[in-house]
């Protein structure tokens, strides 16, 4: 079964990064408002982690979705990254996601892609979320410092252990899928190449948006078609910079992003379209992508999110955009269906 086979109500679903506190201290209560508002819109597809904050975006998302039946939605968490009992006492400092988390628990985050380490992780994600059983499972963040030996050595543990191990489980049928969640395309690019393992989709967050899709559309778009691949989208806001934020790749977005924002933008305002429509819907208009899953900390933003999905646009909005080479040429859009 394909992971668009698998999602229960079309192909918004809910990144649950912020609810890890990523970038602000967020309540409880308006964390838990925003999964239920999630809910209450027909969301029924949630991707998480264990790296969100130390577990906590785990910890929160299981306890509102204890109150719904396990069979009504579809639910995807992360491998690669073990959380200990040992809490740390300086501030979370996550290498090339710096302090992204800084707000989240304090317990200390180990990368562990080993087949131990895969099996831990799942059980711990388990756990967290109060949940039986899990639908999908991502290799998260093997990509830092991609052409270093830290890396080739993470990549070769997961390829050994992790790969193995999601192979097994989902010839069991006890997930129903798995692939890497990383924000670089070439892994994906070197998982496609392997022979020994069968990846059923992947979580390809930031590397296929309005602002940076030209490599994945040449390099990893093709490919996953050709294997049957499905992906699935996240960080379709550029970290927030394409929803009203100022940050791009985590951080504070540079001069010529804030610049190609603003022109599409001003494009947008011209025919009455919403960013966050554009941004939702150029990600889906590829046919190898099978969801999207915008994150949100607060309720309304929901409400956008889906807003924003079924919002008309104007195929003449599309074709400027292309003619003032703000999207690539070679892009698939609404329009070309």
């Amino acid at each position: 079964m394909t992971i668009r086979e698998t999602l229960v109500n079309g192909p918004l679903g809910f990144g649950t990064a912020p609810l890890g506190n990523m970038f602000r201290d967020i309540p409880d209560d308006e964390a838990d408002a925003t999964v239920e508002a999630a809910w209450e819109a027909g969301t029924r597809f949630f991707d998480t982690a264990p790296f969100y904050g130390a577990g906590l975006a785990e910890i929160r998302l299981g306890k509102n979705l204890s109150r719904r039946k396990r069979d009504d939605y579809v639910l995807s968490t992360k491998v690669g990254r073990i959380i200990l009992d040992e809490v740390i006492t300086g501030p979370q400092e996550f290498g090339d996601k710096g302090t992204l988390f800084q707000y989240g628990r304090k317990n200390k985050v180990i990368f562990d892609y080993s087949a131990d380490g895969t099996k831990r992780s799942i059980e711990g994600s388990l756990k967290r979320l109060g949940v039986d059983r899990l639908d999908f499972v991502w290799i998260h963040d093997i990509a830092q410092d991609f052409y270093g030996d830290e890396w080739l050595a993470m990549f070769e543990a997961a390829r050994t252990g992790a790969m193995k191990v999601l192979d097994k489980l989902r010839d069991e049928g006890v997930i129903k899928g798995w692939g890497l969640g990383v924000n670089k395309v070439e892994p994906v690019e070197i998982m496609l190449g392997l022979s020994e393992v069968r990846p059923s989709g992947t979580l390809l967050a930031g590397r296929y948006t309005l602002l940076d899709h030209d490599y994945a559309l040449q390099r990893l778009m093709p490919k996953a078609q050709e294997k049957g691949v499905q992906i699935v989208v996240g960080g379709p806001y550029s970290s927030g910079i394409l929803a009203g934020g100022a940050h791009f790749e985590y951080s504070a977005a540079p001069p010529e992003i804030v610049t190609k924002v603003e022109k599409i933008k001003k494009t947008a305002a011209r025919y009455g379209v919403s960013i966050k429509s554009a941004a939702l819907q150029f990600c889906l208009a590829h046919p190898a992508s099978a969801a999207v899953i915008p994150g949100a900390s607060k309720p309304e933003r929901i409400a956008e999110d889906h807003a924003a999905l079924n919002a008309a646009i104007p195929g003449d909005f599309w074709q400027e955009l292309r003619q003032d080479k703000l999207v690539s040429d070679d892009a698939p859009l609404p329009i070309d269906r």
